[in-house]
């Protein structure tokens, strides 16, 4: 019925890697379809390539030079495009003021996505999908597919789908590292604070994994991440820093090459989840009920505090992260039996 849809995904990289499992709903249901998806230029690599992804959009709206005139040059390209079907995976005022002014003819959009709260945003959509479920007791990844599920009335479940190619610089990066059995990939730093485990409970379980594994280690992240990594790299020593030294597919192939990761929540733990990879993931205030990687190899670490999940940025007493603890990292590695 729909030949050529563009999907809005103007969301974090994480929530990115996680859409795709929706569309390779539609993908499995409707091969011959088109799909063609807006982003953000952060998550570019993500889509670029992906086996359930055609064709790519690149928004750019922060940038100085996004003016009215340059807004209208891609109304009229996607106008030109010739879209029957848009699909958003957000709420947001510009691509739905982008989508009604390109008038393509269906324009799809959910009840709630992130939160429960009503939009007027939803006026500007032919079709507003009911989602019942709670929120914070589904995987995203589910809320997104039940999207495609209702409106194009299909069944089934999915999984998010990354790029896969060659990368001589994961080849660069892992030559780094001196010679041992295991490479362990570390990320430390989360998108705030109530994400961000402690740098000690770090260095402890670094530690303790050096004592009983012949193992070398590298931690990963954005630009932005890297001095705080050279400061849990100082309560450690021995351990390799690559934050920013990575696109987005490279750090898709160091986790394809390592064999653990040990991470806090966020977007490289969705990356990390479609390799297959072995990973324990820390949650703080986020909740692994909504954000569980989809790995059959994934362990998700939480106290379940009574105030969580919440939407602080931070807090004065965080025991959602004081409360996971290096043990428990410890013995949810210790039975992968990487030995």
């Amino acid at each position: 019925m729909f030949k050529n849809i563009l999907v809005n995904a103007l969301v974090n990289l994480g929530d990115v890697v996680l859409t795709t499992s929706a569309l390779a709903l539609i993908k499995k249901n409707f091969p011959d379809t088109k799909i063609t998806m807006l982003v953000k230029p952060v998550v570019k690599d993500a889509v670029i390539d992906n086996p359930v992804v055609d064709d790519v959009i690149v928004l750019d709206y922060k940038a100085k030079e996004n003016s009215l005139k340059k807004m209208r040059e891609l109304v009229k390209d996607i106008r030109r495009r010739n879209f029957d079907l848009a699909i958003s995976f957000d709420r947001k005022l510009r691509p739905a003021l982008i989508t009604f002014f390109a008038r393509i003819p269906r324009r799809v959009c959910p009840s709630k996505v992130f939160d429960d709260n009503k939009s007027r945003v939803t006026l500007l959509y032919t079709d507003v999908i009911e989602i019942s479920h709670d929120l914070n007791k589904t995987l995203q990844a589910e809320t997104y597919q039940e999207i495609v599920r209702k409106f194009f009335n299909i069944d089934g479940h999915e999984t998010p789908k990354f790029p896969k190619k060659i990368s001589p610089v994961a080849d660069k990066l892992l030559a780094r590292l001196p010679q041992a059995k295991f490479k362990i990939a570390l990320c430390v730093k989360g998108t705030f604070p109530l994400k961000t485990w402690s740098k000690e409970y770090f260095a402890e379980v670094v530690r303790e994994l050096k004592k009983n594994y012949d193992a070398a280690f590298f931690i990963v992240g954005a630009p932005s991440d890297r001095d705080y990594a050279d400061e849990v790299i100082a309560e450690i020593g021995g351990v390799e820093n690559f934050c920013g030294e990575t696109s987005l597919t490279d750090l898709a192939e160091l986790f394809r090459r390592a064999d653990l990761f040990i991470t806090v929540d966020t977007g490289a733990t969705h990356i990390a989840a479609t390799t297959g990879i072995k990973m324990v993931t820390i949650y703080g205030c986020t909740s692994p009920d909504r954000w569980h990687p989809i790995n059959k190899n994934a362990v998700a670490l939480t106290s379940r505090e009574n105030c969580c999940p919440c939407t602080k940025k931070t807090c004065e007493e965080p025991k959602c992260l004081q409360n996971v603890t290096p043990a428990q990292v410890l013995d949810a590695v210790n039975k992968f039996n990487l030995i």
